[in-house]
């Protein structure tokens, strides 16, 4: 939805890489208007300078891992394939360097004097691997946020993870038979389900802020009864359970709506953490890694075929917290937009009275004598979010038809 885009951050691009590239341009072309004289030479030596403080650098690096960190870390790992490139001197870097140098000799050092081109270069490659190692040139937290998020090491992406792995995927390919179980024991509920109602919504609260019970919350929504449960042989576990929780709720015409809603556990995990000195995870980190959090489980959701069109994630702003009906009309609104996007023209045909035969019309589809003979089943629509299935025809084959001489002379 619209407040969903708006709040969850989404994935850094290549604009500052875009940015690199164009300011270097821009340098290259200043020097080349102002400073005509050997531009290339200057160019190779400032990249020669930088790539000899990263191998610098790394070398500190590694002399660290090498003494104190070999066996833990690395486990007896060759130092070539692991080692090197973990300490930043990795096929990149030399290439780098080699290149600068090849640069450099073909052009020929910029200076008159070659010793000043030897000590500007020392000198620059020294106070660099300095800087580095101070943390004045260290990443940025921009910086430090993008690698996370690319490289999928935030908490979030964990918690998103395992969410889905040890629960999600477990429980909602069983969902829609729990809910049929229950309208069948549930009579006097069953026209209080609508198409929507089929999924399981989940709830993520920008603030953390999870009650045990979704009534405590909002008096419009009162509790109704447990699903079925759902009995798993689970990690050594015999026969562990997992349930899920009908509430009501009463729309604006007084209407009952019956639907399976809970919270993300996860967020329980964020909270506790944030109120942990030293987890040291502030109310900002908590806050963004909610978002991350909510942005990753929806990713990995549209991705899984198991739970596709079994749930519906719902992210709870905390700017409504003055609104003591804020959850309900909520939980309404999206219910109501599932009820218009997943429809159905008419009901699917049932086995038993489903006609083969041309012109047949099971299952409610209205055909016109006059139209061509047509399979009934495949006019009737299903819901959008049925799984799709293949459909066979009973007829026997036809011939193809013969062409027909009908011109006059």
């Amino acid at each position: 939805m619209e407040m969903d885009s708006a709040l969850v951050p989404q994935p850094r691009g290549s604009l500052p890489r875009a940015c690199g590239v164009a300011l270097f341009a821009v340098a290259v072309g200043c020097f080349v208007f102002l400073f005509p004289e050997n531009v290339l030479g200057w160019v190779a030596m400032a990249m020669l300078a930088l790539a000899l403080g990263r191998l610098l650098y790394g070398t500190c690096l590694l002399v660290e891992e090498m003494l104190f960190h070999s066996n833990t870390r690395y486990r007896g790992k060759t130092l070539l394939k692991h080692t090197l490139p973990a300490c930043g001197l990795g096929g990149r870097t030399l290439l780098a360097a080699a290149l600068a140098g090849l640069l450099q000799s073909l052009t020929g050092q910029p200076l008159s004097d070659e010793g000043q081109y030897w000590k500007l270069l020392c000198m620059s490659s020294v106070v660099y691997a300095l800087l580095k190692s101070l943390g004045v040139l260290g990443p940025s937290d921009v910086e430090v946020s993008d690698i996370c998020e690319g490289r999928k090491m935030n908490v979030a992406h964990g918690l998103a993870w395992s969410f889905y792995l040890g629960y999600l995927q477990l429980v909602l390919p069983r969902l829609e038979d729990s809910i049929m179980q229950f309208r069948g024991t549930h009579q006097s509920s069953s026209p209080f389900w609508s198409r929507g109602s089929y999924k399981l919504l989940i709830l993520v609260p920008l603030n953390t802020n999870i009650a045990n019970k979704l009534e405590s919350e909002d008096s419009n929504i009162r509790f109704y009864d447990n699903l079925p449960e759902t009995v798993i042989d689970r990690a050594g576990v015999r026969r562990r359970v997992y349930k899920h929780s009908v509430y009501r709720v009463q729309d604006g015409k007084g209407k009952p709506h019956d639907f399976v809603a809970e919270y993300a556990t996860p967020l329980l995990t964020l909270y506790n953490m944030s109120h942990e000195s030293s987890a040291g995870f502030g109310e900002a980190e908590r806050r963004h890694q909610v978002l991350l959090f909510y942005r990753t489980l929806q990713d990995i959701l549209d991705r899984s075929l198991e739970c596709r069109n079994r749930y519906t994630l719902i992210l709870l702003n905390d700017e409504h917290e003055e609104d003591p009906h804020f959850l309900s009309k909520t939980i309404l609104r999206y219910l109501n937009q599932q009820e218009k996007e997943e429809f159905c023209l008419s009901p699917p045909p049932r086995p038993e009275s489903q006609n083969h035969s041309t012109g047949g019309g099971g299952g409610g589809c209205r055909v016109p004598p006059s139209a061509p003979p047509m399979d009934t089943a495949a006019f009737c629509s299903e819901p959008l979010s049925r799984e799709p299935t293949l459909m066979f025809s009973l007829d026997q084959p036809q011939p193809l038809k013969e062409a027909e001489e009908n011109s006059h002379y």
